[in-house]
């Protein structure tokens, strides 16, 4: 397994855990799907939660001052290569 893909499936067990998902798998998320409206369908509510955990998990700053946020957040992918890029810590 790549680090990239160790990382996605770090994001999607926290994506599942901190926003309390209990009808969605971590593994049934897909990578590339969107996070937002369509695919996983979470809202700006869960984006705040989010950008909380990763901060905790990763040390990283993930906000709507944070340029091309909304890329960042469309998918797993585009969140693990951003966190991959800027994390602080290597998280447990």
């Amino acid at each position: 397994m790549t680090d990239l893909k160790t990382l996605e499936d770090e994001i999607k067990q926290l994506i599942v855990k901190s926003l309390r998902l209990e009808n969605v798998k971590p593994q049934n998320i897909k990578t590339q799907d969107p996070l937002f409206v369509k695919g996983l369908g979470l809202d700006s509510i869960d984006a705040l939660e989010l950008s909380v955990a990763l901060a905790r998990k990763y040390g990283i700053l993930l906000d709507g001052k944070t340029r091309d946020y909304q890329k960042h957040f469309s998918s797993v992918r585009n969140l693990a290569q951003f966190v991959a890029k800027n994390r602080k810590t290597k998280g447990s």
